[in-house]
């Protein structure tokens, strides 16, 4: 609606603005959240992660709890990645690490290279792992993550499964709570699975609903991390995607995957 300005003689020769300012009063419809580009990372071309034993030990008569170690080389856990002040977004205070991605649920940091779990009997899992800059951007090169496939019996016992070789796409960030200077730039990143990203084959589409303002959909033809700029404060929700060469959603495990993420300019976090 435009606002209309009418008037009338008043016995001055003046005119009466009779109508209100209502529509110009009104705010202007929220600027959509943008990607922008990430600047390029210390690259990590010899750094190497390999899971070195999982083992599985029964709790009780319904559960086990799998023990994992893992063989990290040319890569140090615990470093600041070199060019962490200059990225200027969440970065881990505690420094370079694994992430641990089980069944494409939000990943659990780790500083050493170890971790467990405590899993029900009688159920199949996807576990990814990969190596990660101190401000959480995945190492892409070969050798730096892994995919294990496994499942827990009746009796608790660990049957490691059959390595997947369909097409994956692991959500790895936004995650969690973002305080202050760190909602400017929040990362996006996730992690390709047997399968190569391109303008004519697999694609990731990525819809984002913020937590103001209307959803809105990203297409990813290449493997590469983005930040999203411009969001409101508030609740926002990410949904990834695989998608072949036509569109059309993948079928199949770790295909698609929903999280939810939270932007406060201060504490307390709402």
């Amino acid at each position: 609606m435009v606002a209309m300005l009418a008037s009338c003689g008043n016995g001055t020769g003046e005119t009466t603005n009779t109508d209100t300012t209502a529509a110009q009063a009104a705010p202007a419809p929220r600027k959509a959240p943008e990607l922008a580009a990430v600047s390029a990372s210390p690259e990590y071309a010899g750094a190497t992660l390999k899971i070195s034993a999982v083992k599985a030990e029964a709790v009780g008569k319904d559960s086990a709890k799998v023990s994992f170690a893992f063989d990290v080389k040319n890569y140090e856990l615990k470093a600041q990645t070199a060019d962490n002040a200059n990225k200027l977004c969440n970065n881990s205070a505690q420094g370079q690490h694994i992430h641990f991605i089980l069944d494409n649920k939000p990943y659990k940091a780790l500083y050493e290279p170890k971790n467990e779990v405590t899993l029900a009997n009688g159920t199949e899992h996807y576990l990814m792992v990969f190596l990660s800059r101190s401000y959480h951007e995945s190492v892409k090169s070969p050798g730096a993550a892994v995919v294990y496939h496994f499942k827990v019996d009746e009796k608790g016992k660990l049957v490691k499964m059959e390595d997947p070789k369909e097409p994956m796409v692991f959500y790895s960030r936004p995650k969690g709570d973002y305080l202050g200077n760190d909602t400017a730039n929040v990362l996006l990143d996730f992690y390709v699975w047997n399968g190569t990203l391109a303008a004519d084959g697999y694609k990731v589409k990525a819809t984002l609903t913020p937590a103001e303002g209307d959803a809105v959909t990203y297409t990813f033809d290449k493997w590469e991390p983005k930040f999203i700029t411009g969001l409101p404060m508030g609740k926002s929700k990410l949904t990834l995607s695989l998608t072949d060469k036509d569109g059309k959603q993948v079928d199949g495990a770790n295909t698609n995957v929903e999280r939810e993420f939270n932007l406060a300019a201060a504490e307390p976090m709402k």
